[in-house]
């Protein structure tokens, strides 16, 4: 058939089945996104003759005689092989004018539903975006490229200090054009598809696989067993220490301990092929009990989850680990607690609960592999540690170093969940056995039951304060759900006990945390890393403190939090490298006291809603512990531009864009004139990983130090050929100035290229501040909340591109609002997710996010590049206590367990009604 694409004629050929999405990559327009392939996130919208549709939804043969748009020919002809048109459509210019995107692989479907709205359409976004799904953004971004609202500066020669500035991001015109390639966007000759067999049971031992069928299969060309890989354990966890994650992983294991893990791999010319491999292997299971509860699975005698000898826990796990289904734990007590209780006037104890919740990156999981032409193997991955997966590859296939390269392309949003190592192993294992180019792209269904979660979360809280609000004593117990495997097990339940009690000054403090194995889906790294369920508790607590002696709940915060100089404990008083570089939580208290006070008289629409505020806050360690280490390095081209390499990756985090502001500090130029490439482990030496709010903190500072070394060796190059001392020189963009006149770079490199390095070890650390207000109205009767007002206030140190920083809590409190109201992947009693779509999983849509008015406290951090802090992660924590304490002002309801869904606010506030008529 003859398709009319983007003004060209492009003849195709329609698989039985085939939907418009894959027929329209397969022609090499890869600006049509795979997200969900259900109809659900908008991320593969096209125009059929004028008219948005998800072409994910549509049979492509309903396409002939038709005109498709993609985001490529929106505005005007194309071809594929030219790419983009030489202009943009005014709704392509208005996205990166506003920069109206973060990780950019939601953009093009935004953009082909925003191009056609009407006036009346864009008067209520909240019903025409309804079809598409922002995970980063919080949708302010986008609703202000919709109405033409310009962000972004754009700096020429003489406009000054580049940091600082909102300067738009290096990649916005290939994300806006489709351009921009995601992993899976470039075409690979003779390719091949896998895809995997998943268990069935939560516990079971295979006691036999027939391949014979599958194999027989049309197209297949490899299976993979447990009986044809390495048996070599490690963790999926990605870390720079490998010994922090239990090695209680294998790629293909034989003993099968949660429903969705791997059970067979096929291997064939295409996904239609490898699919039915799957459908016709032959298994054999034998059943095991299974245990699903933690608190069941500390019990004597339960089922063992990780058995083998050969599995090692993490040196977070302590050799004492009290129970064999432990996958670490964490013990700690300064000053006498019980003593500090019995000094206390008043004591609030209560048990909090945080569910599973998905990272939702619209970009799933996967990678592709083949051999390079000097035979090394090459993994394309959609990673955010590009460098520890290398390494973990190497050592699991037993490979040299050199010959394993890993590289990312822009990587569609991570939040976490990318610290791992899901599918690099068995497309590598697959490109060496057949020695064929391959890929392995998850579907939606596989993201959610096949690979982490954030860690279910049972936290015990008391506290106790004299009068005057003053702290005299906290104890935490945590039962943290780390699933069938350890990945991030012990990582986390230290992480969640640490700065939550160290941002209060208490003397007598006690943690008890354990990290329990059970027969479900893995948890793993998600956004705050701990953090967000332990704050639930432990702000919620304050607040019912604060209550209970009549104190403001600002003033509560402000009478116990440390101050520059109080040291920072949790649960020892060993010593740590976390200082204070800089401190701005007093600024972020009285940053959103004075806003929330300021707030007009709340508009609601009858005395059925009760209207209610309240606010949390939260401190963060702006780098991880045990090591965080990055390299940079940046030479100088002949036309005054510089070649910059970071290992670091761009996930949405927009650390491309604040490595270009420093590095053009730093040589007094503008960004447009720094060419960055990222996350290539051929490119530099190591790069620990974009996780833990690091790629500014961390890779920044390499990407400093390399400019400063370049800065001063051009000063060096150029006082050779001027005479007298270097500091007589300084860099400028044309060359380098002296008293005695200009020195070209050209002239400069003459010699050869001048070419430095940095490199970061992500010690000593910094702390970083986040304050969240909310004003909400609950229905007394249907328990809908709706949030009024929503007010955050970040210290980030000198924040380096405002409108990006600001994106950045944007997108934090909104995803953190969709984990407090409505987010929870549910598993039934067998063990089986059943939350597997956006359909029966709800992350916030346009009409669901209030727009954050952000402030930021004025402060310059002495330990970050050029005074910045972290602000990546951070908003998400202080959101679900700030929401359940203005639910418990406006209800007198004190919530103890998220999602704050409707019926349990309904229930919780007759319960709260009940115990406030009883009689004493």
């Amino acid at each position: 058939m003859i398709l009319h694409v983007n003004g060209q004629e492009q003849a195709a050929s329609p698989r039985p089945g085939q939907c418009l999405r894959t027929m329209l990559r397969e022609l090499g327009w890869f600006g049509v996104k795979k997200g969900c392939d259900a109809g659900d996130c908008g991320a593969c919208t096209v125009h059929l003759d004028g008219e948005p549709v998800h072409s994910c939804l549509l049979p492509a043969f309903r396409a002939e005689g038709r005109r498709v748009t993609t985001i490529e020919g929106l505005a005007g002809s194309c071809t594929p092989e030219l790419g983009e048109t030489a202009g943009l459509h005014p709704m392509q210019q208005a996205f990166l004018d506003a920069q109206g995107y973060q990780c950019g692989f939601c953009t093009p479907g935004m953009i082909m539903t925003a191009s056609v709205l009407d006036q009346g359409q864009r008067s209520d976004l909240a019903t025409a975006l309804k079809g598409n799904l922002c995970r980063c953004t919080g949708y302010g971004a986008i609703a202000e490229a919709i109405a033409g609202v310009a962000r972004v500066e754009r700096l020429a020669d003489g406009d000054g200090e580049p940091c600082g500035r909102s300067i738009p991001a290096p990649a916005g015109r290939g994300i806006v054009s489709g351009d921009a390639a995601f992993t899976f966007d470039l075409a690979v000759p003779d390719l091949l598809h896998l895809k995997v067999l998943r268990s069935p049971h939560a516990h079971a031992r295979i006691s036999r696989i027939d391949r014979a069928a599958a194999l027989a299969v049309p197209g297949v060309v490899a299976i993979f067993t447990h009986e044809d890989v390495p048996a070599k354990s490690f963790s999926t966890g990605r870390h720079e220490n490998p010994l922090d994650d239990a090695a209680d992983t294998r790629i293909l294991d034989p003993i099968l301990r949660f429903i969705g893990q791997r059970v067979a791999a096929v291997v064939a010319i295409s996904e239609e092929a490898a699919e039915a491999g799957c459908g016709a292997l032959l298994v054999d299971y034998e059943i095991r009990d299974a245990v699903l509860d933690p608190d069941e699975a500390m019990r004597p005698g339960s089922p063992l989850v990780v058995h083998d000898s050969a599995d090692q826990p993490g040196e977070d796990a302590p050799p004492r680990l009290s129970h064999p289904n432990l996958a670490a734990e964490v013990h700690g007590e300064v000053g006498d607690v019980t003593a500090g209780f019995a000094e206390a006037d008043l004591i609030h104890e209560a048990t909090y609960h945080s569910q599973r919740v998905q990272h939702a990156h619209l970009e799933t999981h996967g990678a592709l592999g083949w051999r390079d032409d000097d035979g090394r193997l090459v993994i394309r991955s959609s990673t955010q540690t590009p460098f520890l997966t290398r390494d973990a590859l190497a050592d699991l296939l037993e490979l040299e170093r050199d010959s394993v390269r890993v590289l990312c392309g822009r990587v569609g949003g991570g939040f976490g969940g990318k610290q791992e190592m899901l599918t690099e192993d068995l497309v590598a294992l697959a490109v060496l056995a057949t020695g064929r180019p391959v890929k392995w792209e998850l579907t939606r269904q596989e993201q959610f039951s096949a690979t982490t979660t954030r860690h279910p979360m049972r936290v015990t809280v008391k506290m106790g304060a004299r009068r005057d609000g003053t702290l005299t004593a906290t104890a935490l117990n945590v039962v943290s759900n780390t699933g069938a495997y350890g990945n991030h097990a012990g990582g986390v339940i230290h992480h969640g006990c640490n700065e939550v009690i160290g941002v209060y000054r208490c003397p007598n403090k006690r943690v008890d945390g354990y990290a329990v194995y059970t027969h479900t889906l893995p948890s793993g790294a998600f956004r705050g890393y701990g953090l967000s369920q332990t704050i639930f508790a432990v702000e919620s607590a304050m607040d019912e403190l604060a209550r209970g002696l009549g104190l403001d709940p600002f003033e509560m915060r402000r009478r116990n939090v440390v101050r520059p100089g109080d040291p920072m404990v949790s649960n020892s008083l060993e010593p740590h490298d976390v200082e204070y570089g800089s401190y701005g939580l007093d600024q972020c208290l009285d940053l959103v006291a004075a806003a929330m006070r300021e707030l007009a008289p709340a508009d609601i629409p009858s005395a059925d809603w009760l209207v209610g505020t309240g606010m949390a806050l939260a401190m963060i360690d702006t780098i991880p512990p045990r090591g965080h280490f990055a390299e940079a390095r940046i030479a100088l081209r002949a036309d005054g531009t510089y070649a910059l390499d970071v290992g670091t990756a761009e996930f949405g985090n927009g650390t491309t864009t604040v490595h270009a502001q420093i590095a053009a500090s730093a040589l007094g130029t503008i960004p447009d004139r720094i060419s960055l490439c990222h996350g290539d482990t051929d490119r530099i030496g190591h790069d620990t990983g974009a996780y833990g709010s690091t790629g500014i903190v961390v890779a920044g500072q390499a990407t400093l130090k390399a400019a400063l070394a370049l800065s001063q060796g051009l000063r060096e190059a150029a006082a050779e050929r001027g005479g007298g001392a270097p500091d007589q020189y300084r860099v400028h963009r044309d060359g380098v100035s002296s008293p005695s006149g200009d020195i070209g770079f050209s002239d400069l490199l003459s010699d050869g290229p001048i070419v430095r390095r940095g490199k970061a070890d992500g010690s000593p650390r910094s702390v970083a501040f986040n304050v969240q207000g909310f004003r909400v109205a609950v229905h007394r009767s249907s328990g809908e909340v709706r949030i009024l007002d929503s007010l955050h206030a970040a210290d980030a140190g000198r924040v380096m591109n405002p409108m990006q920083c600001r994106g950045q809590i944007e997108g934090g409190v909104a995803q953190a609002i969709g984990a407090a109201l409505y987010e929870a992947v549910r598993i039934d009693d067998e063990g089986r997710v059943v939350t597997q779509t956006f359909r029966n999983y709800h992350i916030p849509a346009f009409a669901d996010v209030p727009r954050t008015k952000v402030f930021f406290a004025d402060t310059y951090d002495r330990i970050g590049p050029l005074g910045a802090k972290s602000m990546s992660e951070s908003p998400f924590n202080p959101v679900a206590p700030a929401l359940a304490n203005a639910i418990r002002d406006a209800t007198g309801a004190r919530l103890t367990a998220t999602p704050f869904a409707p019926d349990r606010i309904y229930l919780s506030v007759m319960e709260a009604v009940e115990h406030r008529d009883s009689p004493v």
